[in-house]
């Protein structure tokens, strides 16, 4: 039979020692975890360590560098900053140098404003006055144009008038010569009827037939010079009529003896 009473003085209740050894065996398991953890934790601190001691190698040597170019830097900004400071100067020289050129540039630039204002102005009294005397040389011109415009209408009136003159002159010295020569024609064809007339008389016809050839022969020639006059007067009239200028001249009429 088994003795479940509590083991005095280690046993408060049945079980307790039981239960401590239980718990012993967790604390020593969770101890033996603990001890690998802890190795685990060093093995991996001396790997960070070793790290870490590398890390810290290369920073020292990367400070070393850094130094050198921090000095170099130092030294570089010195020098570029008397560069600058130079620079600086240079500039400022140089834009008091252009400020003092675009004074004068400035200066310059009023003084021609100011000049052509005043040839502007001056442009404008000269154009004013050349349009008004523009004006008036057009309406001078209109008024010429009419004038020469009825110069050249009383011109032509006064050529019209002087070829219708002209040629009254030849037409009236025509008809006074062919009324002439037609008279003489007349008279002579009324001698030569007569002589034929007396010509029919046997005895008479001998004397008379030389006269009568003569006065034929005048006839003929007197025709002929009154178809001439005629014509040359015609040709006159013509050529006065198409704007040729011809000396006013009668026609020369030969002098023909009557028998």
């Amino acid at each position: 039979e088994t003795n479940t009473l509590p083991f005095h003085p280690f046993e408060n209740q049945q079980g307790d020692i039981l239960r401590v050894e239980k718990e012993h065996q967790v604390l020593k398991e969770q101890l033996k975890e603990a001890e690998e953890k802890f190795e685990q934790l060093q093995s991996r601190s001396s790997e960070e360590i070793g790290a870490l001691e590398e890390l810290l190698r290369k920073s020292v040597e990367e400070t070393e560098v850094s130094q050198n170019e921090l000095d170099w830097f130092h030294q570089d900004s010195e020098t570029q900053g008397k560069k600058w400071q130079q620079e600086k100067k240079e500039n400022r020289d140089h834009l008091k140098a252009l400020r003092s050129t675009a004074k004068k540039h400035t200066d310059t630039n009023e003084r021609y404003l100011k000049t052509i204002d005043d040839k502007e102005k001056q442009y404008n009294v000269y154009l004013n006055t050349f349009l008004d005397t523009s004006n008036k040389f057009a309406n001078e011109k209109v008024k010429l144009e009419e004038l020469i415009k009825k110069s050249q209408d009383d011109c032509q009136e006064c050529v019209k008038r002087a070829v219708n003159a002209e040629i009254s002159v030849f037409q009236n010295w025509k008809e006074a010569e062919v009324w002439k020569l037609s008279g003489t024609v007349a008279k002579a064809e009324a001698n030569l009827k007569m002589l034929k007339t007396l010509s029919s008389s046997a005895s008479a016809a001998p004397l008379l037939k030389s006269q009568i050839d003569s006065w034929e022969t005048f006839i003929s020639n007197v025709k002929k010079q009154l178809e001439k006059v005629e014509a040359e007067y015609e040709e006159k009239m013509e050529l006065v009529k198409s704007g040729a200028r011809i000396p006013l001249t009668k026609v020369e009429i030969m002098d023909i003896p009557s028998p």
